[in-house]
């Protein structure tokens, strides 16, 4: 019995990594990662906090894996030169994650490499954002997460830094290697 235990273990651990931590289209994250020169776990990590990789329409709209609003694909094909974009294509998982990845790749650029400043563009907004940073620095203080006044966007960057360290440990071989 104790070998048949053992023998299980590496199944029983993927079971339990693809319950809690599910991962699909690492394929798909690791070349649209390596594109827009991102971490792969952070795009996993994005996916994960905002569908757990189960693509669903959202009562606002946004749509696939990363929850892409249509406006925010539509300037996002005009910016990236793309000419054949329909909203129905963000359905497409591969064209959702290429979308969703040019989309932090454009926010980490819009907020100088800060990861909390573009997670919370992402959830919150760049314009909210944007606001929050003007009255940090209005008040001579650095902005971090605990200065984030919307508690859904403040746990939702916490959530995707926590899933992003989660992802590089428990899937390095299939989104690095």
């Amino acid at each position: 019995m104790a070998l048949g235990v053992i023998l299980t273990m590496p199944l029983l651990r993927k079971a339990v990594n693809d319950l809690s931590l599910p991962l699909s289209y690492a394929g798909v994250i690791r070349q649209q990662a390596a594109d827009k020169h991102l971490d792969p776990a952070l795009v996993a990590a994005v996916i994960y906090a905002e569908t757990k990789f189960e693509p669903r329409d959202s009562a606002a709209g946004a749509v696939g894996p990363m929850q892409i609003m249509p406006q925010t694909a539509s300037f996002l094909a005009r910016r990236s030169g793309a000419t054949t974009f329909t909203t129905s294509d963000l359905n497409t998982p591969a064209v959702n994650i290429a979308y969703g990845s040019y989309y932090l790749r454009y926010l980490l650029d819009e907020y100088g490499g800060n990861v909390t400043l573009a997670l919370a563009a992402y959830n919150g907004g760049e314009s909210n954002v944007d606001r929050w940073l003007g009255e940090a620095r209005a008040d001579g203080r650095r902005f971090t997460v605990s200065d984030i006044p919307f508690p859904e966007t403040r746990a939702y960057v916490l959530r995707v830094l926590h899933a992003q360290q989660e992802y590089r440990r428990k899937y390095a071989s299939q989104l690095y290697g």
